[in-house]
């Protein structure tokens, strides 16, 4: 299931501007931060994140065509924000949904099974570099 692209551009102007303060210190929830691909302003944006023993696994649920993930697909700087720690991130690979699944710890596994989210996910490393 792909959410519309509508309910993407409410969530980019209203929902994330109040989840980024929450979404830290929920289990399944993260602060993905990002430099734009094109203007270099630096973005946060809360997703649904599932620690894998490297790194982490992002669902994607608006589809490819999202910003964010371009913007990280496009190698700039990355972190993740649980928290209050930056955790910086790199090497972002793009898969289904089922293979991604083997790489998320076991008891993360159900929480990432029961969102309907089926289209992609993306998979990212922990890496030595600063964050964004």
């Amino acid at each position: 299931m792909r959410v519309p692209r509508a309910v993407a551009h409410f969530n980019r102007h209203v929902t994330n501007r109040v989840a980024q303060s929450i979404t830290p210190w929920l289990p399944g929830l993260g602060t993905l931060e990002h430099v734009g691909r094109k203007s270099g302003t630096r973005y946060r944006t809360p997703l649904l994140v599932f620690p894998t023993r490297d790194g982490v696994v992002v669902l994607i649920g608006y589809g490819l065509e999202s910003d964010w993930l371009k913007n990280v697909m496009a190698g700039g700087p990355t972190a993740l924000r649980k928290r209050n720690k930056a955790v910086p991130l790199a090497d972002p690979r793009i898969c289904r949904k089922a293979e991604a699944a083997n790489l998320v710890t076991p008891g993360f596994r159900p929480f990432y099974r029961l969102f309907p989210y089926n289209e992609a996910a993306l998979v990212l490393t922990r890496s030595a570099s600063t964050s964004p």
